[in-house]
């Protein structure tokens, strides 16, 4: 079995954006549509500022923190990619007797007439994330940071979920259609 010496990462940071990386670890990662913070330490890996770019190395890795430095590769770069182009989920809520009702009432989303029932169903919106409904049915959910947006389309479309029914039979819902 080969040993491995050196894992070498590469984050480009492209132009218009800008990367700082404190004393403490935290990596600040500014662009045009906002600036993202993120700590990341390990004393077996390092994160270093390379001319245009950011680099994550660690020297003979084991499975752990091969692990560790491709995991902290793909957060860099789901930032960069956050603050140039952000991320978009779209959801869509469907029905087939009972109309739902889909509202945003300030850090909450709010799901009326769910199956005919009284209790509206309520989820959170994380902080950073935008969410508008439009047509009555369609969700839009975007923002910069990668995992705000998707928990709050994951709390969004968790929030119908059918209990005590047949899944098969009753499929009103919010479901998610795509993601950008």
């Amino acid at each position: 079995m080969v040993k491995i010496d050196r894992i070498e990462h590469i984050v480009t940071i492209p132009e218009g954006v800008t990367a700082s990386i404190s004393e403490d670890g935290v990596v600040t990662i500014a662009g045009p549509k906002g600036s993202l913070s993120r700590e990341f330490i390990s004393s077996r890996i390092d994160l270093l500022q390379d001319g245009n770019g950011l680099l994550v190395r660690t020297d003979l890795p084991r499975r752990k923190e091969k692990a560790l430095a491709g995991t902290w590769n793909a957060h860099l770069n789901n930032m960069v990619r956050g603050v140039t182009e952000g991320f978009t989920y779209h959801l869509k809520a469907f029905y087939s007797h009972f109309p739902m009702t889909l509202a945003v009432q300030g850090e909450t989303f709010v799901v009326n007439n769910y199956f005919g029932e009284r209790v509206p169903r309520r989820s959170d919106i994380l902080p950073g994330v935008d969410v508008k409904v439009s047509n009555k049915v369609e969700i839009t959910v975007s923002g910069i940071d990668k995992e705000n947006v998707g928990q709050t389309a994951a709390n969004i479309e968790r929030s119908t979920t059918v209990k005590n029914r047949d899944r098969r039979v009753f499929q009103d819902g919010i479901y998610r259609l795509s993601k950008e």
